[in-house]
C-alpha cells in the first residue's frame, strides 16, 4: 500500500480528522448564524462551540477502545491525552482568553507611548472553551467515532 492509502485506511486517524472537520464546520455555521457574516478564521481557529479539540481527542480515544480494547496501551494513551486536552481547553486556555479581554480593554482605555505598536492588533480573546463547549465537542467526537466504526467501516 502507498503512504496515502495507509493513512486513509487508518480508522482511528480518519475518525479523529472527520470529528475535527465537523466540529470546525459546526462552529463556523453557529458563528454565521449568531453574527450574520462568514468569518473564515472560524474554520481553523480555536474557541467556540463545539470544541474541536475535544471532538478530535474523543474520537481518537473511542476508536482506540473499539479497535484495541480497554486494556490496551493505545486506549490508555489516547484516553489520558483526551483528559489533558479537555482540561486544558476549559481551564488554562479559557483563562488566557479572559486575560486577553482585560488586557485589550486596558490597552485601549489607557494608551501609553510604549503601547502604540501593541494597539495595532488585539490579543486573541477566543482561545478556550466553556465546560458546555468541551462537553459538546466530546459528545460529537464519540458520536463520529461510533458512526464511522459501526456504519462506515462495518
Amino acid at each position: 500500500m502507498t503512504f496515502l492509502a495507509d493513512l486513509i485506511s487508518n480508522k482511528t486517524l480518519m475518525a479523529a480528522c472527520i470529528a475535527w472537520l465537523l466540529a470546525q464546520l459546526i462552529k463556523t455555521v453557529i458563528d454565521l448564524v449568531l453574527y450574520g457574516s462568514f468569518n473564515p478564521e472560524r474554520m481553523v481557529g480555536s474557541g467556540g462551540m463545539p470544541s474541536s479539540h475535544s471532538s478530535t481527542v474523543c474520537a481518537l480515544a473511542t476508536t482506540s477502545v473499539l479497535q484495541y480494547g480497554a486494556a490496551s496501551f493505545q486506549f490508555s494513551v489516547t484516553f489520558i491525552l483526551a483528559m489533558v486536552v479537555m482540561y486544558d481547553a476549559a481551564g488554562v486556555r479559557r483563562e488566557t482568553g479572559k486575560q486577553a479581554v482585560v488586557l485589550n480593554r486596558l490597552l485601549r482605555d489607557t494608551p501609553l507611548p510604549w503601547t502604540e505598536d501593541i494597539l495595532d492588533q488585539n490579543l486573541k480573546e477566543l482561545v478556550g472553551h466553556t465546560p458546555l463547549q468541551v462537553s459538546a465537542g466530546a459528545v460529537l467526537g464519540v458520536a463520529v467515532a461510533l458512526f464511522m466504526w459501526f456504519v462506515v467501516y462495518a
